[in-house]
């Protein structure tokens, strides 16, 4: 779990901009919305902007997570008839009756958030990580869910100011798929999260001798299938695929697995703890992530900070994250696989300095630099709601 923030100034100057930031995700602080919002509040607490004043909408119990940091920070309580669900029934009794708007604008942090400002009259900056849904291959029975989906993300696009994304392939593919109707599209990278201490032992479930890596939930859009190829013609080789693997998909991986007799070369143990997880990516030979659809990439950039050459797929964000410090699948044949595999290897240790190179890449997405985005965004949003006004 993440350690308690340490104690920070709170001083602001009055009349200060108020801006609500959905932290709603923080009950669930260890999947990735959670973690997120985390590194947000933190970050916006720690530049101590005094061009606006956060308010914290956050569920029972979440202010632990920034410990004495949370002194003077004012906080909205997450509350069931505080969704839109709800509020939109209710709104047009009480619009009349509305005094003065009570905040400058209201940051939705992610596209599924189900808690919108009550007054109209506020506005929503709205942050859409991904439309991963729209890029997998949906089965017949998919195909309504995956509408509703897109005719949801379209109804907040509609209530929004701003369109904030985390990579510029997510707003292009919001351009595409959402009617934007002039509104502005930012992109505010994420930050690359603090590796985790690395375990001290090798994991028990590998046995001693090199090995490639992958991680992430056994899911078809990851495209680890493909890998299975790869190491049919890579002698000698060994892949372990870390991550959730309770799913159709992970079933599928297991049965090709035995199926090709790779059960001595193609280890699943399954979800990892995080120091397995880092030490798997400090000692692998190399890194491959074959995803066929990210918003962003973090395990790119995660295997990068640790030196180590990494092979993904040249599709939706992932080439924009690596920059010139990855190496390309550019088709997903075997054969093909294999000679980028081999290719980029020579090319990795011919360069002396490509893993600093990759390390100070991966660097330069920080949390930091993420909520200074996110600061200039609430004050463009605060300073044209006081030209209006």
């Amino acid at each position: 779990m993440p350690p308690p923030q340490t104690p920070l100034s709170r001083s602001r100057p009055a009349g200060a901009p108020r801006i609500v930031i959905d932290l709603e995700k923080l009950r669930h602080i260890n999947c990735g919305l959670g973690r997120f919002s985390l590194h947000l509040g933190r970050e916006l607490l720690a530049l101590a902007d005094d061009r606006f004043e956060p308010v914290f909408f956050l569920p029972s119990g979440a202010a632990r997570w920034f410990g004495d940091a949370r002194s003077g920070v004012e906080t909205l309580e997450v509350a069931p008839w505080k969704k839109e669900a709800v509020q939109r029934f209710v709104r047009p009794f009480v619009r009349p009756v509305l005094g003065r708007p009570a905040f400058a604008a209201w940051h939705a942090t992610n596209q599924m958030s189900r808690y919108l400002p009550f007054d109209p009259r506020v506005p929503v900056v709205l942050t859409i990580h991904d439309l991963n849904f729209l890029h997998e291959a949906p089965h017949d029975e998919q195909l309504a869910a995956t509408a509703r989906k897109l005719a949801d993300i379209q109804r907040k696009v509609d209530r929004a100011a701003v369109i904030v994304t985390d990579s510029e392939f997510v707003a292009s593919d919001v351009a595409r798929h959402v009617e934007l109707r002039g509104k502005p599209v930012h992109v505010v990278p994420l930050g690359v999260p603090e590796p985790a201490a690395a375990s001290t032992d090798r994991p028990p479930f590998l046995s001693a001798g090199p090995f490639l890596f992958t991680v992430g939930n056994c899911l078809a859009h990851k495209n680890f299938h493909v890998l299975l190829d790869l190491v049919e013609r890579l002698p000698g080789k060994r892949l372990v695929i870390a991550g959730k693997k309770t799913t159709p998909y992970g079933e599928f991986l297991e049965r090709e697995i035995a199926v090709r007799g790779l059960a001595d070369r193609v280890v699943m143990p399954g979800e990892v703890s995080d120091g397995d997880r880092q030490w798997l990516y400090e000692h692998c030979e190399a890194f491959l992530f074959p995803s066929l659809t990210e918003g962003f990439g973090f395990p790119v950039l995660e295997a990068m900070l640790c030196g180590r050459p990494v092979f993904m797929s040249r599709r939706t964000s992932l080439p924009e994250i690596a920059g010139g410090h990855g190496y390309f699948f550019d088709a997903y044949d075997g054969d093909s696989m294999a000679a980028a595999f081999w290719s980029g290897m020579g090319r990795y240790h011919s360069d002396p300095d490509a893993a600093t190179a990759a390390r100070d890449h991966a660097r330069a997405f920080s949390w930091r630099r993420m909520a200074r985005g996110y600061a200039e965004v609430y004050a463009g949003v605060a300073a044209g709601v006081r030209q209006v006004a």
